[in-house]
């Protein structure tokens, strides 16, 4: 029986009622996760094989060299742009570029011919032509860069140092277009028998400067230098010009007395054929003549504020009178 006086003998009592409507729970069948697996574990190791294959694959790209290493130890050399695969774990791709490439050499400090001192600036065009050869005497790029910027420097070094320092400053002489072939010649030659594996394209010197303590004398001794060159100039000049003007000189005078004789030949010859004409022509009528005579007299003779006295029987006022008898 309850009891009155405990609040709780009622809720005890539902409790126990609802425990006995609770239906048994039925028992769960265990899962068999063995059938899935071996699917899971192939499909697990085709992922992995796809991964391992695409991360094996690699490409050769145009301008480049593909060179394939196994355990450290060169296997392959790739040039021909395409798709290839190298062993997983085992080997490993390094690329080249097989374009031109510049190179900045460092400025340098050289003597020439005459004992001065200047720094030249320089820069070079170069590009791999055998990876092998490189890789085998050289290591890497860093380490061919560097020997090619010695043989430049020791080539530039012997090139300029047959020069004056005048012929190297000054463009008329022609002296920095054929040096920079030579010095591209030379450096080629010591690379090939070197076996590196590159080549130099160009080489040029952009700049010649001298150094601070020596800038200001030979910039004295330059312009001194042209004003020497300056006043021989002159100096041709006035002399080629008293030159010509003597020579100018001569042939005017000898032209002038050729001239002068070809005139005298000329007017002599054509008195000469006057006087021919009028003899030929007086001759045929002597009266004519003598009228003529007459009348070319009075041309000499009378003027217009001329006077003369003539008797009147004589020629000259016959005429005058119209009486020609």
């Amino acid at each position: 029986m309850a009891d009155n006086n405990n609040p709780f003998s009622n809720l005890e009592e539902k409790f126990n009622a609802m425990q006995k409507k609770k239906k048994p729970q039925k028992e769960k069948t265990p899962v068999d996760y063995k059938k899935y697996t071996k699917p899971f574990i192939g499909i697990f190791i085709t992922f992995v094989v796809i991964i391992i294959a695409l991360a094996n694959i690699y490409v050769v790209k145009e301008g480049e060299f593909r060179v394939v290493r196994q355990f450290g130890e060169i296997k392959d050399i790739k040039n021909t742009p395409g798709l290839h695969m190298k062993i997983p774990f085992i080997q490993s791709v390094t690329t080249i570029p097989k374009h031109q490439m510049n190179y900045k050499l460092s400025e340098a400090e050289i003597n020439t011919k005459d004992k001065r001192r200047i720094i030249i600036d320089n820069y070079a065009v170069w590009r791999v032509v055998n990876a092998k050869e490189m890789i085998s005497n050289a290591g890497n790029l860093i380490n061919a860069g560097s020997r090619m910027e010695e043989f430049i420097y020791s080539v530039v070094r012997s090139e300029l140092g047959q020069l004056e320092y005048s012929e190297i400053i000054n463009d008329e002489n022609s002296s920095r277009g054929s040096l920079n072939d030579q010095i591209t010649t030379h450096v080629n030659e010591l690379l090939k028998k070197d076996k590196y594996g590159i080549e130099v394209i160009d080489v040029r010197i952009k700049r010649t400067d001298l150094p601070e303590e020596n800038e200001q004398s030979v910039y004295n001794e330059m312009i001194s230098e042209r004003q020497s060159i300056a006043q021989k100039f002159l100096s041709t000049g006035d002399a080629d010009k008293r030159r010509i003007e003597a020579d100018t000189d001569r042939q005017v005078k000898e032209m002038l007395a050729t001239a002068k004789k070809d005139a005298a030949m000329i007017a002599a010859e054509g008195d000469a054929e006057a006087a021919k004409i009028y003899n030929q022509s007086f001759s045929k009528d002597p009266e004519f003549y003598s009228l003529y005579r007459t009348l070319e007299s009075y041309k000499r003779t009378i003027g217009e504020d001329s006077m003369i006295i003539i008797p009147s029987d004589s020629p000259y006022a016959k005429i005058l009178s119209g009486y020609l008898e």
